[in-house]
């Protein structure tokens, strides 16, 4: 085998490990909120690598749900949770 085809061989196999191991890496934190909005009810998820991060993103993903525009979403996501439930992995 060429000894170049070996080195790209090589160099393509790190380059996967490491996308595989960082992103694994990620998930340290996982939650779900639940949370109601002018009335109606949604849950989202989110998995991140800090625990503030998994609770942004999970209220974003319930809200995204719920709200329509950027200005009813900017107030769902103020809106305190109806619960949160951290997840396994955390």
């Amino acid at each position: 085998m060429n000894k170049t085809i070996l080195l790209a061989i090589l160099f393509l196999c790190a380059v996967v490990g490491y996308l595989v191991f960082s992103t694994i890496g990620l998930r340290q934190y996982r939650c779900e909120v639940c949370i109601t909005y002018q009335g109606h009810p949604a849950c989202g998820r989110a998995a991140a690598a800090k625990r503030d991060q998994a609770l942004r993103t999970a209220t974003e993903n319930a809200c995204a749900q719920i709200s329509s525009g950027i200005s009813a979403s900017q107030q769902c996501e103020r809106t305190p949770p109806d619960s949160v439930k951290w997840l396994s992995g955390n």
